[in-house]
């Protein structure tokens, strides 16, 4: 069974997403027979790889908001990360273009360290006020999780990866994505935004029951004949008569 997860490094909702949908992980019995593919989404594509200004600024001026309100809202997101072993230092954060980490997280995909390159990301830029928009930064990251440093250097000074970055852009745009995080279970299920563990969970098990059916190898007219218990009564076999006209 499938899971791709659209979502931006400086998302945070994409973040508090991830770890809800861990926590459900955590309960959901299949989970090692999950493929899981994390999908690239660039909340602002035209922004600009150094920005003046903190993310307060960047709150109030994108909705029309004084800093103090910018301010108490982000409060608020900290600590609904803070509910889910989070740590958000909104006043130090780097707001910057993702375009290279997304490239970055394409590469890390080759080696099957997508998901290490994806939380690696997310916790530079929420946790350690890392500037994801400097390729030094981005190349010292690479290595921490396994990838080699000069081809990961290499790597982000051309354009590679571009490609898979738009298609993953342009996908999201085929299904209607508006915000991320979202994520697609099976091509058939979506669940948009950071929802609770439970929402997962419940999506999750259905998905699976669909996709791996129950079949009763006596038929399903063998329900309410002799031989186990149903509704709280058990069935009890006839006993066999006893011919009287036998002998030992």
């Amino acid at each position: 069974m499938k899971v791709e997860i659209w979502s931006d490094f400086i998302c945070p909702f994409c973040y508090i997403g991830k770890r809800r949908f861990e926590q459900a992980l955590e309960r959901f019995p299949h989970r090692s027979e999950l493929q899981i593919e994390y999908r690239s989404f660039e909340l602002d594509p035209r922004s600009k790889r150094d920005l003046q200004g903190d993310i307060h600024d960047m709150l109030s001026a994108k909705y029309g908001m004084s800093r103090e309100q910018a301010k108490a809202a982000n409060a608020n997101v900290g600590e609904q990360a803070k509910s889910v072993g989070l740590a958000f230092h909104f006043d130090t954060m780097k707001p910057t273009n993702t375009f290279d980490a997304h490239r970055l997280a394409h590469l890390a995909g080759r080696y099957g360290k997508s998901a290490e390159m994806t939380e690696r990301l997310l916790y530079a830029y929420f946790t350690e006020s890392a500037h994801l928009g400097d390729r030094e930064v981005l190349t010292a990251l690479a290595a921490e999780v396994g990838l080699d440093r000069e081809e990961a250097a290499r790597y982000l000074s051309t354009e590679e990866g571009s490609d898979e970055v738009r298609a993953d852009e342009q996908e999201a745009a085929a299904l209607g994505v508006r915000g991320v995080p979202f994520f697609v279970i099976n091509r058939k299920y979506a669940i948009s935004g950071a929802q609770p563990a439970d929402v997962f969970v419940d999506t999750l098990l259905k998905a699976w029951q669909e996709e791996h059916p129950l079949v009763f190898v006596n038929g399903a007219e063998g329900a309410g004949s002799d031989g186990f218990c149903e509704d709280g009564v058990c069935a009890v076999p006839p006993t066999p008569e006893i011919d009287k006209g036998s002998s030992n």
